[in-house]
């Protein structure tokens, strides 16, 4: 049996198919951005590319983590 993907990795799939881009790119947009803060970065996605308020604090969240 798997496990469910759990945390901001669960938003994944559903970030892909709402906003047409693979979650690396997204990522990799996250990581090349000037921003440096969690509030920042999730504002900057928010307002740039439209995307929702849980789908960008995901994606900030796991790709911030990431970088530690």
């Amino acid at each position: 049996m798997t496990d469910a993907v759990k945390g901001p990795a669960s938003y994944f799939p559903s970030i892909e198919k709402k906003y047409g881009r693979p979650v690396t790119e997204w990522k990799e947009l996250v990581r090349s951005s000037p921003l440096t803060q969690h509030m920042e970065l999730v504002s900057w996605l928010k307002t740039e590319h439209g995307m929702g308020h849980g789908h960008a604090n995901a994606l900030v969240a796991h790709t911030l983590a990431e970088g530690k």
